[in-house]
């Protein structure tokens, strides 16, 4: 049996959890491959919206088994509320949930340390969500790293202290006040409830897992364009959300891999900062972000919104090696006039059709126009109900892609959704 992977195909925020939640009926293990509590994987079933941070997308299902990969970090804090939020809902978290012990630890100092960093970048700073990421994958590279496999070993402590002085040693370089102290209590209390679950060398459980014959769905983060290779650097996160990471991420062999599904918004949108050569600074910008309801599910900020780019999303298919298409929040489209969608763009005075090394070169964007729709989506279930225009739109992007659009999502709840 081969894994199936899942991911985003622009700057993330692509509905991918939705997605997740929408085809794990088909599969027996859903597995998070990378990133960690910048996630934030919105679904939304019987009028109640749930973010997962850390937790796969597949968790509200009765039977699948779900595996936090050792790709991800995890903040112990952070993955506790989240724990408590799940068992209000009725949800038996301990006997579905699997966690590497090679995942990372989140500490308090490392958040620290990414707030220190950010500040001190003034107008330069890439935009971080401050939850530690970068300096725990920093350490994680550096070989410094706290695991979770290190939370059951008898000199914890001392490991947990000695990396806690190294990072009060490197914030000395900063201008910056902090107490770590005080979240310490919190962190601890994290820890604990990390060991209730069921601790697993992942690379062995997932591939004993495959050869069992049980379909196995690999769960990105983030999306392509905030990969730390093949992203707009530096404005990227800190690991690999392509399809390869999944491999890294999971333990799992790339002749092991079956289908990657490409999920992107019928439109762009970017958090933070960085080049987003597609941009609208008007009031079609903000017409998108009020339709879509374009707020980060983990930091609350509003999302820069513009037309799809079809560059990009041409670039991220060719790093992945996507075999399906799925698109989303088609609806948010219904009522604009009209629609646009980038083909080229101008760079240097010529028009390229290729990612340029440094995304800041591009000058403008080249648009394709189409007319827009005036139907309400919301209550299409089934493709003969698709708009003309809708339809015309989407023939567009698989004709340049040379893929099939296998998934129209129409919605936020699990049921708004097409297969084609």
């Amino acid at each position: 049996m081969k894994a199936d992977i899942l991911l985003g195909l622009q700057w993330g925020d692509e509905g991918k959890g939705k997605i997740v939640d929408v085809l794990t009926p088909k599969y027996d293990v859903v597995a998070r491959f990378q990133g960690g509590p910048n996630a934030g994987h919105s679904l939304e079933f019987n009028n109640i919206k749930h973010v997962l941070h850390t937790i796969p997308s597949g968790v509200f299902h009765e039977s699948q088994v779900n595996i936090i990969g050792n790709g991800v970090v995890i903040d112990p804090v952070i993955f506790k509320k989240e724990t408590a939020s799940i068992y209000n809902l009725g949800v038996d978290l301990i006997s579905k949930l699997l966690i590497s012990k090679k995942a990372h630890l989140i500490l308090p100092s490392h958040r620290i340390l990414d707030a220190a960093s950010e500040a001190s970048k003034g107008i330069t700073k890439i935009g971080s969500t401050l939850k530690g990421i970068g300096p725990t994958y920093m350490d994680k590279t550096g070989r410094n790293g706290l695991r979770v496999g290190d939370i059951i070993q008898p000199d914890f402590r001392e490991k947990y202290a000695h990396l806690k002085q190294k990072h009060i040693d490197l914030l000395r370089l900063y201008n910056f006040e902090y107490n770590i102290e005080e979240h310490e209590e919190q962190w601890f209390a994290g820890i604990e409830e990390i060991k209730r679950y069921k601790l697993v060398d992942s690379e062995y459980e997932i591939n004993r897992l495959l050869a069992a014959g049980k379909k196995v769905l690999a769960e990105g983060a983030q999306g392509t364009m905030l990969d730390i290779d093949f992203g707009s650097y530096p404005f990227v996160t800190s690991s690999n959300t392509i399809s390869a990471g999944a491999c890294t991420g999971l333990g799992i062999a790339p002749n092991r891999m079956g289908e990657v599904f490409g999920v992107f918004k019928a439109y762009c949108t970017r958090v933070g900062s960085g080049p987003f050569p597609t941009e609208l600074l008007d009031k079609t910008g903000e017409s998108l972000r009020e339709k879509g309801h374009e707020f980060g599910s983990t930091t609350g900020r509003p999302r820069r919104c513009g037309w799809l780019d079809l560059v990009a999303l041409k670039y991220s298919i060719m790093i992945n090696g996507v075999t399906q298409l799925f698109m989303t929040k088609a609806d948010v489209l219904s009522e604009f006039d009209y629609i646009r969608v980038c083909t080229g763009y101008k760079c240097k005075g010529h028009i390229v059709e290729h990612l340029p090394y440094d995304l800041n070169d591009v000058d403008s964007a080249e648009y394709a126009e189409f007319k827009g729709w005036s139907e309400d989506l919301s209550q299409v279930d089934n493709e003969a109900d698709i708009p003309e225009n809708l339809n015309k739109y989407i023939r567009f992007i698989e004709k340049e892609t040379g893929l099939p659009i296998s998934v129209v999502s129409l919605g936020p709840d699990r049921k708004q959704i097409i297969f084609r």
